[in-house]
């Protein structure tokens, strides 16, 4: 199968055009958004106090173990299709179609929850000026609506958007990712001077449970960056660029969902952030409604980013899945004049805008956590195995300590795992369940 992905390379037809920085910018596209606009408040106010501090460092500190291997990976095998193209080469055909299921679980329950939460923050911006969208038409039938019109116009815009090309959508992200650190920047601005350090204390007023049982949820906010890997066929140079990326993009977000949470928790009381704005809440707080707006428009542009690198990535999947002749052989059609998959874009996009249209949001965030932590898991034991069995395998980018990070990886990948709900593990078994009998009878 390793004959394949060199023959596959050989062949690509998807152009070629980033560096460094799109990666690293890409990076900050997919991973700044829901964690930091709508997570922090709810974790410091139900799990970790201002210890959320530390959740985001042990989930930093994870993803850098994973992110490491990843790099190894991705510059090894740059073929689109990250954790799903990984698994392929090193554990098997099998166990390939079951991480590339989950990961369609991750980007299109991923991509379709933003996509509501991006139509919360819409409505939530008209009101402030003044203007009410109807009920019927900003929720799904669950929740007593119609349909949640903003949420699939926005999954269509971007979906025509990621059909004119790659080059013309790291652009559009260039700028949304701009305005979205802006905002958090803003933020820090008008609020570090309020900080009052008796807020701080206790640190930890949840035990060190609270801090771990919060890196579960708080994964989240990292998800996203094995994203990065899944361009590495369209990178100028990846045995350079993809780890440089990959590493500064989780560094810096790391750095400011710190600076951002110190904030939140110093502000005010911890217990008084138990809702899904905390960022514009605060700036209320403060007395700066223009800021909340401001923070709210930000959040929007970062919700729009991640929306676009879940659905790049999913139809990337779905290109590499069917390109090894696991799914219908159109879906890896690429198309002359743009050099992207038309066909299997506007598949995913449609799928997403459906979903997008009819369900709730509360719809499973932590299912994506563990589709996510999954494929982590079988990449992190992938490029160990690949590491044995394929010594002479050109390696541009070498993982430094390559046993005991990947070992660590693993270590806490399940540790963050073990921490997930009893509902999420049997919803996650019946989705792989389901990927099986479809592999037995297709694939």
């Amino acid at each position: 199968s390793l004959g394949m992905f060199q023959h596959n390379l050989a062949q690509s037809s998807l152009k070629k055009g980033l560096n460094a920085i799109d990666i690293t910018l890409l990076g900050l596209g997919i991973i700044i958004g829901t964690g930091i606009f709508v997570l922090t408040g709810v974790v410091a106010a139900d799990y970790a106090g201002p210890g959320i501090m530390l959740s985001f460092i042990l989930a930093g500190i994870t993803c850098a173990f994973v992110a490491l291997a990843y790099s190894e990976l991705a510059a090894a095998l740059p073929v689109a299709g990250s954790g799903y193209t990984y698994t392929y080469s090193t554990l098997g055909e099998i166990v390939a179609w079951l991480v590339g299921w989950g990961l369609i679980l991750e980007y299109s329950v991923g991509s379709a929850t933003v996509a509501v939460g991006w139509s919360a923050y819409l409505s939530g911006l008209l009101k402030s000026t003044g203007f009410h969208l109807p009920q019927a038409l900003t929720a799904g039938p669950m929740e007593g609506g119609l349909i949640n019109l903003p949420a699939m116009l926005i999954v269509g815009i971007i979906t025509l958007l990621l059909i004119r090309g790659t080059k013309e959508s790291a652009r559009v992200n260039k700028i949304l990712v701009f305005i979205k650190v802006a905002a958090i920047f803003i933020f820090l601005f008008l609020a570090a001077p309020s900080v009052e350090p008796a807020n701080w204390i206790p640190v930890l007023p949840f035990g060190w449970h609270g801090v771990s049982a919060g890196t579960a949820v708080i994964f989240f906010s990292y998800i996203g960056f094995d994203c990065i890997a899944t361009a590495a066929e369209e990178t100028n140079n990846p045995n350079r660029d993809m780890p440089i990326g990959i590493i500064a993009s989780l560094l810096i977000c790391t750095l400011l969902y710190i600076a951002v949470s110190a904030v939140l928790t110093g502000v005010v009381p911890y217990s008084d952030l138990n809702n899904a704005e905390p960022v514009a809440y605060v700036l209320r707080h403060l007395g700066y409604s223009f800021g909340s707006a401001l923070v709210g428009t930000g959040a929007l542009c970062g919700l729009s980013t991640v929306i676009l690198v879940f659905l790049f990535a999913q139809s990337r999947v779905f290109f590499a899945m069917s390109r090894d002749g696991l799914l219908p052989k159109s879906f890896s059609k690429v198309n002359a004049k743009t050099g992207t998959p038309v066909e299997v874009t506007l598949i995913v996009g449609t799928l997403v805008a459906i979903m997008a249209g009819l369900t709730p949001i509360h719809v499973i965030a932590e299912m994506t956590s563990a589709g996510t932590l999954f494929a982590f898991l079988c990449s992190l034991l992938g490029v160990m195995i690949l590491r044995k069995q394929h010594p002479e395998l050109p390696r541009p980018f070498r993982c430094p300590a390559l046993y005991p990070m990947a070992t660590l990886g693993i270590v806490f990948c399940g540790y963050i795992f073990s921490n997930l709900s009893v509902h999420t593990f049997m919803m996650f078994g019946g989705w792989l369940f389901v990927g099986l009998l479809i592999y037995l009878f297709y694939g």
